[in-house]
């Protein structure tokens, strides 16, 4: 996996995870499933990487 991408995928998944625990704290439904948004988005990301790296070697 390259290293840039891996990082994004990781930043990601990690403002995904900051974003819902906010969203459920302050009991904001909208913001909470952004940040499940960004954590899907994030580990599709690391997916496409994982699956390139298969394919290479």
């Amino acid at each position: 996996m390259s290293g840039t991408e891996k990082t994004k995928a990781h930043i990601e998944q990690a403002k995904g995870k900051a974003k819902e625990a906010m969203g459920r704290m302050t009991g904001n439904q909208r913001m909470t499933a952004d940040g499940h948004a960004d954590q899907a988005k994030g580990n599709a990301r690391q997916a496409k990487e994982d699956v390139k790296d298969t394919l290479r070697h």
